[in-house]
């Protein structure tokens, strides 16, 4: 057998299980700095997903907060209606479909329900038809009340106003500093 060290004396068995126990020790070092990174990259990537849910709630919170001001400081004559009252971040007391309405617009027959995003999505879409559903379930003494839906966002993609027409779907959108609604394909729900 060739020796490798640098004293040029043979390689013994014991030299050779002295090699094999340090090479083992630096393998369990390098086993036990993995899972010391391991953890601090989890940790790491822990954080990370906490900050981006953050930054993407607070876009979603700005977005409601732009369009409930804009709505409140406004006639809130829309959806060929004049409301009396509006409100945000509707929740019932006692749920029957648990749902929640961003903003929702009420008068005497009428009540308009806008759910608010920062990016509007074709997902979004099947999300926005369903509140008329559960607003009913959920607030009984408007049973019987004409319903309009609207979907509002910062961002639209041109195919998702297309499917928001398509669906009787309000679009409500930022442009520039003023908030343009197209109601003209509404329908009641």
């Amino acid at each position: 057998m060739e020796n490798n060290s640098t004293n040029n004396t043979p390689d013994t068995p014991e030299s050779i299980w002295a090699i094999l126990r340090k090479v083992s020790e630096m393998q369990e070092e390098n086993a036990r700095q993995l899972k010391v990174s391991s953890a601090e990259f989890d940790r790491r990537i822990q954080k990370l997903e906490e900050t981006t849910g953050g930054i993407s709630a607070n876009h979603g919170y700005f977005a409601e907060e732009y369009f409930f001001n804009s709505f409140e400081k406004g006639n809130r004559n829309f959806f060929g209606e004049k409301f009396d009252r509006i409100t945000k971040n509707a929740k019932p007391f006692d749920f029957v479909i648990e749902d929640e309405y961003d903003i929702v617009f009420v008068n005497c027959e009428a009540v308009g329900i806008i759910e608010v995003k920062f990016k509007a999505h074709e997902n979004n879409i099947p999300q926005v038809l369903k509140k008329a559903k559960t607003f009913r379930a959920n607030f009984p003494k408007y049973a019987n009340h004409r319903i309009y839906l609207g979907l509002a966002s910062m961002a639209f993609y041109p195919e998702v106003e297309l499917e928001c027409k398509k669906a009787g779907i309000a679009i409500v959108k930022q442009v520039g500093e003023t908030v343009v609604i197209s109601d003209e394909h509404l329908k009641v729900f």
